[in-house]
């Protein structure tokens, strides 16, 4: 898996307590080795996991080790964001992204700053 610094990553065996049990928002990436486009994202959800952590919490789940999961919310396409707020899945995202539209693309899920 492409591992992008700073941000954990989940099983299938881990996916239900790090990310359904937050309560934090969470941007979850589904990635895999052969995803050129996950190489390219590596970086920003690196620096998105760094600038936000107060806001959000960002975890990868490497597909071809993680069926269930992947099959569970019909991931068809690498990278893949989805972020999930309260147990569900609120906004999802496909493909790569510079991390300024990124986190446009954010700003209605993620509570405000205090």
């Amino acid at each position: 898996m492409i591992h992008a610094e700073g941000v954990a990553e989940v099983t299938d065996a881990t996916f239900d307590a790090e990310v359904l049990g937050t309560g934090l928002p969470v941007l979850v990436e589904f990635t895999a080795d052969w995803c050129g486009p996950c190489r390219q994202l590596a970086p920003v959800l690196s620096a998105i996991a760094r600038e936000e952590a107060d806001r959000l919490k960002v975890v990868q789940i490497d597909v071809d080790h993680n069926p269930g999961i992947t099959s569970r919310y019909a991931v068809l396409s690498m990278p893949t964001l989805m972020v999930f707020q309260d147990g569900e899945p609120v906004k999802s995202m496909t493909g790569t992204r510079p991390k300024r539209r990124l986190l446009q693309e954010l700003e209605g899920v993620l509570p405000t700053a205090v």
